[in-house]
């Protein structure tokens, strides 16, 4: 790591955030994480918890309700909260707000900021991000949920899948067709929860990230204020386009970061665990395996750190972020395949942490663009 790229991680700053993010999983987390899993959510107290100690607004402006941080301030808490032992699945519902208002704080719309991103930055509200839909999928430029203007108003029909936090959200940032097809007629309105018409169909039950919420929305004529609009109508996709990049780093460090826990998990495991008489970390086939994998983990890591500084000084970074996105997940995928097996058969029982990280890691290369999008991504910025 070089001496700048350390400076900006290794500050003061940041080591005391990374203390309070422990202190505050161990003591807020850990102790119910399992009965959250089982449950299905976390509970709306812990939100107001995180934002009292000023997590959930961390790389917000003070203006706007936050901590006056940045980005890497953000990335150093979701990672520290998986390295004391929580999940992705936590920062997922914990952190929705983290995809539902940078749209609004970016607009500088003041009455959207009072009404809606101040609340969830204070943990009075959970804000969640609404853009795939049943036929969409990662084609955001063709959704189908449509806003008409009426008056005042905005009136909207349609349904939207797969919403994290749909079930707890009090106001749901929702992409909307507001005019031709094609990116240039998508539109972004805020709609609480309460409006007429608005209705949770279903929630739903997943693979991993049990405690996180995921629900299916429908929309039948949904009448919202016309203030309720995100910027101008028609700047929906660029909106959605520039905030990708900080979801994306967001789950390319989850990824890192599940990945270290399982090696650290992993590694404790084969230096206890015996068979035939003699611990596992003596055999030459688990220390090759766990070598090869701290290896590539510190790779990630340090690329993954060096993107975020870069774009966070500089912005841009479209083809880097997506390769560390892949790149994380391609190193996790094998970090949580190795922390199971070597755990064995314990590895595959509910209550092994490993068990979790499996589970919650197959999303990461889903959520935030799939990593045939990233490819994409990758091949057009390189001039493929």
């Amino acid at each position: 790591m070089t001496a700048a790229l350390l400076n900006s991680w290794d500050t003061d700053d940041r080591r005391a955030l990374r203390d309070l993010t422990r202190q505050f999983t161990t003591k807020h987390v850990l102790p119910d994480l399992a009965a959250w899993e089982r449950n299905g959510e976390v509970p709306r107290e812990l939100h107001h918890t995180a934002a009292t100690l000023g997590l959930l607004g961390a790389s917000t402006p003070e203006s706007v309700g936050g901590s006056g941080g940045n980005a890497l301030d953000m990335l150093a808490i979701l990672e520290e909260i998986i390295l004391s032992g929580g999940s992705s699945g936590l920062i997922s519902a914990l952190f929705s707000h983290g995809i539902a208002t940078p749209h609004i704080v970016s607009s500088g719309n003041d009455d959207l900021i009072d009404r809606f991103a101040r609340p969830a930055l204070e943990g009075r509200m959970i804000g969640a991000l609404a853009i795939t839909e049943p036929g969409g999928g990662s084609d955001v430029a063709n959704i189908s949920t449509t806003a008409t203007r009426d008056g005042d108003s905005y009136v909207i029909n349609g349904s939207k899948l797969y919403i994290t936090s749909g079930t707890r959200a009090d106001f749901v940032t929702t992409a909307v067709r507001t005019g031709d097809r094609g990116h240039a007629g998508i539109s972004l309105i805020v709609v609480p929860t309460t409006a007429t018409g608005f209705t949770v169909s279903r929630r739903l039950e997943k693979m991993g990230w049990l405690c996180s919420d995921t629900a299916e929305l429908f929309y039948d004529n949904v009448r919202v204020p016309a203030q309720n609009l995100i910027g101008e109508e028609g700047s929906g996709f660029g909106q959605i386009a520039q905030q990708f990049q900080g979801e994306r780093l967001s789950l390319a460090f989850q990824a890192v970061a599940t990945a270290r826990r399982c090696l650290n998990l992993t590694t404790e495991w084969v230096r206890s665990r015996e068979t035939f008489g003699r611990p596992l970390s003596t055999r030459q086939v688990v220390r090759h395996r766990i070598a090869e994998l701290a290896t590539e983990i510190t790779a990630a890591e340090e690329f993954c750190r060096s993107v975020a500084v870069r774009w966070v000084d500089n912005g841009g970074m479209l083809a880097e972020t997506a390769m560390a996105k892949n790149n994380a997940v391609k190193v996790c995928d094998h970090a949580v395949y190795e922390a199971v097996q070597l755990f064995g058969g314990l590895g595959c029982m509910r209550e092994s942490e490993v068990e979790r990280h499996y589970r919650d890691a197959r999303v990461l290369g889903i959520g935030g663009g799939t990593t045939e999008i990233m490819n994409e991504i990758i091949c057009k910025m390189i001039g493929l």
